[in-house]
């Protein structure tokens, strides 16, 4: 009898609640595919650790990150999405219907899956760095650059994103500090061109931030150490920006989708379709590029209509409605 109660069958399972996840959800739900949605541990995903958002359509005040991940989620539950807090801790692929595992416990087995995990950004582990998240340090310059125009910046990091950032950050601000930890980039000869011929970026090598400077508000400053010279000082900027890369979260997923070699899930080109049939990748979890949460947003209704097409090409009567 206990085993009986804690396995469950859904018609569609959305792992995840970002802005995929919810856009999934919206559609899904729409198509009479009553999902289930497992929120995750971090309900809302990333954008419920920024401040405001500005650059998503349909909000010209901008918002909150929080009050619009509560946005979506009511849209969701307002077409029957069933939102539940807690995080698939496995999954089993390898039969029809696809099996996972919630909080360890409890068994639940679905016709279609769409993973909408997100990707968490690296940081550089300080105490101060999360003490100003969303007052100042950000870890998307495209994001949050159109804050901090005419304001001298610091950025972190040495590979391809950071230099691209960098160069975008330029356009807006007053300086751009770019840092680098070795005496050497290890973005493409293209993007290091780019940044080098950019008047207001001063690189400054071997150098490593050790601490974000603040005023109890907001970024005042961030002490920098230069482990060449053995010197510290201080930048003056308003905003500090970490590019050292982003962590796809599909751990779990290793071993059952195809990843690159970063361990983002590879879907085939146009679509959400994973290896696996019946099992949807949308959002950062297999978007690497991008990073946006209009376009999470995008693949997310990609994902609810593929596995909605999915169904009914199994003969699942399913009402569509775009």
């Amino acid at each position: 009898m206990a085993e009986e109660q804690a396995t469950e069958h859904v018609k569609c399972l959305i792992i995840g609640s970002g802005p995929a996840g919810y856009t999934a959800a919206i559609y899904a739900a729409r198509a009479d595919l009553k999902p289930v949605m497992y929120t995750g541990l971090e309900m809302g995903g990333q954008l419920t650790q920024t401040t405001d958002v500005d650059n998503f359509p349909g909000y010209p005040e901008g918002i909150m990150g929080p009050a619009m991940m509560e946005d979506f989620k009511k849209q969701a539950e307002r077409f029957g999405t069933e939102v539940r807090f807690g995080y698939v801790s496995s999954v089993d692929f390898s039969a029809m219907p696809h099996k996972v595992v919630v909080d360890e416990s409890k068994t639940v087995t679905a016709d279609t899956v769409i993973i909408a995990t997100g990707a968490t950004a690296k940081w550089l582990g300080l105490p101060s760095e999360q003490q100003y998240n969303g007052f100042g340090v950000s870890a998307c310059a495209v994001c949050d650059g159109f804050f901090f125009k005419g304001q001298d910046v610091a950025i972190v990091g040495a590979g391809d994103t950071a230099a691209e950032e960098a160069t975008y950050l330029a356009k807006l601000c007053n300086k751009v500090y770019m840092l680098v930890r070795r005496d050497e980039f290890r973005a493409s000869k293209a993007m290091v061109h780019r940044v080098l011929n950019t008047p207001n970026i001063e690189v400054i090598y071997n150098t490593q931030a050790t601490e974000v400077m603040g005023n109890g508000k907001n970024v005042t400053g961030v002490c920098v150490f230069n482990h060449k010279t053995n010197e510290s000082k201080v930048l003056p900027v308003e905003g500090f920006f970490v590019a050292i890369g982003h962590k796809p979260n599909t751990d779990i997923f290793k071993g059952w989708l195809d990843m690159d070699d970063t361990g983002y899930l590879v879907t085939v080109p146009g679509s959400s379709k994973t290896n696996i049939e019946g099992v949807f990748a949308c959002g950062d979890v297999q978007d690497h590029y991008y990073r946006q949460a209009v376009t999470a947003a995008g693949s997310g209704c990609m994902a609810a209509l593929d596995a909605e097409r999915y169904l009914a090409a199994k003969g699942d009567p399913v009402t569509h409605l775009a």
